[in-house]
């Protein structure tokens, strides 16, 4: 397995809670965007701030120096698995 890949099931066993909650109500909101926006971008935010960083530990080491453009590449294939889980994961915050 991906260290990527590895980095997003570490996120989601260790915060199970909060990504269950989650689900619920992405799923919710991608059924009823209007109606659910509030306590979409509420939950969210608190599951971006986890994300974000996790991101940034998986990417830390290879931010300076000869790797960097190798860790954007990272960055953008950690997001896309995560969008695989939770497409609509964008859309938080969005008005």
């Amino acid at each position: 397995m991906t260290k990527y890949r590895e980095a997003v099931q570490t996120m989601l066993e260790e915060n199970k809670e909060l990504f269950d909650e989650f689900r619920a109500i992405h799923d919710a909101y991608v059924l009823s965007p209007t109606v659910n926006q509030a306590k979409y971008n509420a939950i969210g935010s608190s599951v971006m701030d986890i994300v974000r960083d996790h991101e940034r530990k998986l990417c830390a080491k290879m931010g300076a120096g000869q790797y960097s453009k190798f860790s954007m590449n990272l960055s953008e294939k950690f997001m896309e698995e995560i969008q695989k889980i939770f497409p609509k994961i964008m859309f938080i915050g969005v008005e």
